[in-house]
């Protein structure tokens, strides 16, 4: 029974502190250089977690990774293909290179 308590306490106090924000932002006003950086965040931190990934596809082969995230920023920024589509064609150029 103490675990269930814990989890729900735990469950209250994360859900507290991402709903508190909502309230909040309504009230201050961002300039338009601060709110532009607050969006860019979730890119950033994407990146900095793939990253590390692209060169530990294999350790032998290194060019593995970087060939599957080249094709992925290829598809995605020259051909603007759906975010879908660039994962798999992404996962399948890297698993290609890997077999």
């Amino acid at each position: 029974m103490n675990y269930i308590l814990l989890a729900l306490c735990m469950m209250v106090v994360t859900y507290g502190v991402r709903l508190l924000p909502s309230f909040i932002t309504d009230k201050i006003k961002i300039s338009p250089k601060a709110e532009k950086f607050l969006n860019l965040i979730p890119f950033t931190a994407l990146g900095a977690l793939i990253f590390p990934g692209v060169l530990s596809v294999d350790a032998s082969r290194w060019y593995v990774g970087a060939v599957g995230a080249l094709a992925a920023i290829v598809l995605s920024c020259i051909k603007r293909m759906p975010t879908a589509v660039t994962v798999i064609v992404s996962v399948l150029v890297t698993m290609l290179f890997f077999l």
